[in-house]
């Protein structure tokens, strides 16, 4: 069945055959018939641009890939396939008091997906990206093979299985592995997963909330050695940097209400969500409307807040409350521009924000990163990255944004490339200079190069053998 496939951002649509395969074996028999336009996997369609995308080719729809979410208790990790939603996964975890130790900001995402984009949360700085909490995984190349996949000696703390093999399974092929984290479904389909997760007492997180008054006071806030596990700041840029910062941890049962005490693992999950019913009429998103929209959102945060309980769901994925609000953006769509810097290049930061100022943006979140997995396409590194949505019609958007990527490019940082809808080939690969490197490896798991998308196309990721 040929589909119109588009990213979240809603730009760049293109058709592709799409299957559904359910078990690894209907994957690799998907591969094999391929076509000379490739294959790539997709999860629930949540990369802004057109990273999930295959125009003329062959889309598995990975969310078949379902099947029971398996706890291991002893060893402190879960099992599951890779077309389970994060969100659901969180919900199997919750009754036996563990959570995932990093979530983006939606639960709408899935295994497979995360994995391939090595997202990470709003506790970077303290537990680094999902990436290194991964402990297995099951991959099938083009070629039909099912390997099981292990990070290494390279793994974060933890993630190395002892002699005996508690812990997880030997590695094989840690280079592999690292390619597939962060490869953005490049080098094969992940069919499976095993993540460590994170004990807690509660379904509830205590919430801190503060106003600040400039990018500053934000950057400021958010530098101090303040013991919290997760920390972000909504950021209104046309407001000068102002914010609303908040900074959380895993609540305890003596923290809660009396009425939660006696279930406290109990009322984490999401609850209704209300669905965005049309697509808003070009135009609505202004430097008008939105700053009105981000006065009121400002003012409405309290100025300080100490120990808000709030349930985990709430707290991790605001937005998904609501379905479908991309739709809000109109009928072009919105590009998201989602970049690090180093610690260090504040300036650089400040650079960028001042540049958004001056043009509509809903959206701006900031956050502090710490300690990168060794994925060579993975994003992530020790600094700040800032988020922004901006309508994808928006004048002279191209030019602005080549002009960050500049500066972003000087200062040693990146762009994300599931968020990426415009960069430039030269560009991207400046900022990767682990690609060389992914690029042998992509070679070697699929010499035919049947594993593409629109955004490898575009950015010229898999090179051909004579360019290597």
């Amino acid at each position: 069945m040929t589909v119109l496939l588009c990213g979240w951002g809603r730009t760049a649509p293109s058709a592709a055959r799409v299957v559904r395969p359910r078990d690894a074996a209907q994957v690799a028999r998907a591969l094999a018939g391929a076509g000379p336009r490739g294959a790539l996997p997709r999860g629930l369609g949540r990369a802004y641009g057109d990273a999930a995308q295959d125009a003329g080719g062959t889309v598995l729809d990975c969310t078949g890939l379902t099947g029971p979410v398996r706890f291991d208790a002893a060893r402190g990790q879960v099992t599951a396939p890779a077309g389970v939603p994060l969100g659901r996964i969180a919900d199997a975890l919750l009754p036996h008091g563990h959570v995932l130790p990093v979530v983006p900001g939606t639960g709408a995402v899935t295994l497979g997906g995360a994995i391939a984009a090595d997202v990470h949360g709003k506790n970077h700085h303290v537990d680094s990206s999902l990436g290194a909490h991964v402990r297995s995984l099951t991959l099938v190349t083009p070629d039909g093979s099912v390997r099981r996949l292990g990070p290494g000696a390279a793994a974060a703390d933890g993630a190395v299985p002892d002699e005996d093999g508690r812990g997880g399974v030997p590695a094989e092929d840690p280079e592999l592995f690292w390619a597939t984290v962060g490869g953005m479904g490049l080098t094969g389909v992940v069919t499976e997963a095993t993540v460590a997760t994170l004990p807690v007492d509660t379904a509830f997180a205590r919430v801190d909330t503060d106003r600040t008054g400039d990018l500053d006071a934000t950057l400021e806030l958010l530098s101090c050695e303040s013991g919290h596990r997760y920390s972000v700041a909504w950021v209104d840029l046309a407001g000068g940097g102002r914010s609303v910062v908040s900074r959380a941890d895993h609540a305890c049962v003596g923290g809660l209400p009396l009425a939660a005490r006696r279930e406290p693992l109990r009322g984490g999950g999401a609850g209704p969500a209300a669905t965005v019913p049309f697509t808003a009429p070009r135009g609505l998103f202004n430097r008008w409307t939105v700053g009105a929209f981000n006065r009121a959102y400002y003012h409405r945060a309290p100025r300080r807040r100490r120990g808000q309980v709030q349930p985990l769901a709430a707290f991790f994925h605001p937005l998904d409350g609501v379905r479908a609000w991309n739709r809000a953006y109109g009928p072009a769509g919105a590009v998201q521009y989602q970049c690090v810097v180093p610690q260090g290049e504040e300036d650089t930061l400040r650079a960028v924000a001042a540049e958004f100022a001056r043009v509509p943006t809903f959206l701006g979140v900031l956050k502090r990163f710490g300690q990168a997995t060794p994925g060579p396409l993975s994003f992530p590194r020790p600094g700040w990255t800032l988020a922004v949505d901006v309508p994808a019609d928006l004048p002279g958007l191209r030019a602005l944004l080549d002009r960050l990527d500049r500066r972003v490019l000087e200062a040693g940082g990146r762009l994300y490339l599931a968020k990426d809808a415009r960069a430039r080939p030269e560009t991207v690969h400046a900022m990767y200079p682990g690609l060389p490197d992914w690029r042998r490896t992509c070679a070697r798991a699929d010499p035919d190069g049947v594993m593409v998308s629109d955004l490898a196309r575009r950015l010229e990721l898999r090179a051909r053998p004579e360019k290597e």
